[in-house]
């Protein structure tokens, strides 16, 4: 019996997302240190971009305590994305622990409330405060320099690609469970 071309699909989607992990962490580390902060910056790889919204928390402040002297700073960036973050955990929570309808609603409740702090937050970077202006999308004086810009690039394709291995893996369980509900329905009902 032959292995169904989905499996093989996602094998080849699982190995491509580790190969990237690899290269990627490779390209943070090989990249030259940065003129002003040094070999600090290099946080940056993994400090922006995907939904890692926690890391970006953990690493900041050691980011922050480094190139400032702070570990935190109740500035606008800052403060709405702890915010953000605060919103994620308890939908998720919400969903793990609570039961029934007034879960439901209350986790589309805290969705559109996320929904909103999102734009609030990309509201934020433009304020100043103790981080500098924005990398990407501020003014012309904003950007990377090509050598920087390149293992950042990279960075972001492998963990896009590692959260689409974890979104398929998570669909599938999510059918699995599915499944076996609706059999243990069936076996109840006939029962």
């Amino acid at each position: 019996m032959g292995i169904p071309m989905k499996k093989i699909l996602f094998g080849l989607l699982a190995a491509a997302s580790a190969v990237l992990l690899v290269w990627g962490f490779h390209q943070a580390v090989s990249a030259p240190a940065e003129m002003m902060q040094g070999d600090e910056y290099r946080i940056i790889f993994y400090h922006v971009g995907v939904v890692f919204c926690t890391v970006v928390l953990v690493t900041g402040p050691l980011w922050g305590y480094r190139a400032w002297g702070i570990w935190w700073a109740w500035d606008a960036r800052l403060t709405t994305t702890l915010l953000l973050w605060l919103i994620y955990v308890s939908y998720l929570l919400l969903r793990r622990f609570a039961a029934g309808p007034q879960m439901q609603t209350s986790a589309a409740v805290l969705g559109i409330f996320g929904g909103i702090a999102v734009p609030i937050v990309y509201i934020a970077n433009r304020i100043p405060g103790q981080h500098p202006g924005p990398v990407f999308g501020g003014d012309r004086a904003s950007g990377m320099d090509p050598v920087i810009l390149r293992p950042f690039l990279w960075n972001i394709l492998a963990w896009l690609l590692w959260g689409l291995v974890v979104l398929i893996l998570r669909h599938q369980l999510e059918l699995k469970q599915q499944a076996a509900a609706a059999r243990d329905a069936e076996q109840a009902l006939n029962a």
